[in-house]
């Protein structure tokens, strides 16, 4: 790295874009990625389809039991 940078010409905010959503990956552990894997490939779906169902029936779950 040099001692020192110059940004005297650099432009604040060139690459910020409002209201910009990231999709942050989701790392699942190697045996509940298999499993999933498995139910995707026998209902012919992708497997983000059946990760978000999995989430919202645990989620409807969750709240009958309050």
């Amino acid at each position: 790295m040099k001692k020192e940078y110059d940004f005297s010409k650099g432009v604040r905010g060139k690459f910020y874009k409002e209201n910009t959503k990231l999709n942050m990956p989701v790392y699942l552990e190697p045996e509940q990625l298999k499993f999933v894997e498995q139910l995707a490939k026998r209902k012919n779906k992708d497997l983000t389809v059946i990760v978000n169902e999995l989430i919202i029936k645990s989620k409807r779950f969750v709240k009958s039991l309050q």
